[in-house]
């Protein structure tokens, strides 16, 4: 397992390359994470470090948390995360870890929690067609309709389709491009749409499958060289024989 960090969705804009092409990028604010522990194989049977991120006042905290930072001498977190590593060596407690782990990654997992919709119906939450908009239907074109069987089995089964809460649950996207990275401003550009409102949380890891896929770069780069090959390509063709006049023709006769 790689080191995870977490950042602020800050909204969407677009990123031009040099061809002239734009592709939408949604904008992340990475806070910088620092090492609260650190576990070993010897001494907890596993190695991990644990991390916490965003500043937080203390008199948020309770007292069983106050004394827990107190005891890590470092400043109160919002979040804790712990991270499985093979090797903790190259960390101690107090260190700062931020964007550059992501220094040399193309393509990453994001998991944010989506825009809540409150109570909705099952047209809207689960894409029902509703019943009839004409004859016959009373005060009920937009229910769902009958949800149970007969006598037996004399129940409604669970996780059937109803209408209920919508939205505000967790969901994970694999894949994401990383665009740009600003270690500056400890901004990151993913391509394309993430979960979530405006300043929502979002949890960044490396890409946990293997895939072989090319950039946005390196596509439109070769794309541009292709071009540059065709209009480098000199014309081969004969030039057309010229037919004699006819004049000339009614001479000879």
């Amino acid at each position: 397992m790689s080191i995870g960090l977490i950042g602020k969705k800050i909204g969407m804009t677009r990123e031009f390359f040099d061809t002239g092409v734009s592709i939408p990028v949604t904008v992340l604010k990475v806070e910088k994470g620092r090492v609260i522990d650190i576990y070993t194989k010897e001494k907890n049977g596993y190695s991990a470090i644990k991390l916490g991120f965003i500043n937080l006042k203390s008199s948020k905290l309770t007292n069983q948390m106050k004394g827990f930072f107190a005891k890590k001498n470092t400043e109160p977190k919002k979040i804790i995360k712990e991270f499985r590593l093979e090797k903790t060596d190259d960390y101690k407690t107090g260190n700062e870890i931020g964007l550059e782990t992501l220094k040399d990654v193309k393509f990453v997992d994001v998991r944010s929690k989506t825009i809540g919709k409150g109570f909705a119906g099952v047209m809207k939450r689960h894409n029902f067609a509703g019943l009839r908009a004409s004859h016959g239907v009373s005060v009920s074109h937009r229910s769902h309709g009958s949800t149970g069987q007969n006598q037996d089995p004399g129940k409604v089964f669970k996780g059937k389709k109803m209408a209920g809460h919508m939205g505000a649950k967790y969901r994970t996207i694999l894949n994401l491009e990383i665009i740009k990275s600003d270690l500056e401003n400890n901004l990151l550009y993913l391509k394309g749409s993430i979960p979530g409102s405006k300043n929502s949380v979002v949890f960044l890891r490396k890409s946990v499958k293997t895939f072989n896929r090319k950039t946005s770069a390196e596509k439109y780069a070769q794309n541009t060289s292709q071009d540059v090959k065709k209009e480098k390509k000199p014309d081969n063709k004969k030039p057309a024989e010229k037919k004699p006049a006819k004049q000339e023709q009614s001479k000879n006769k």
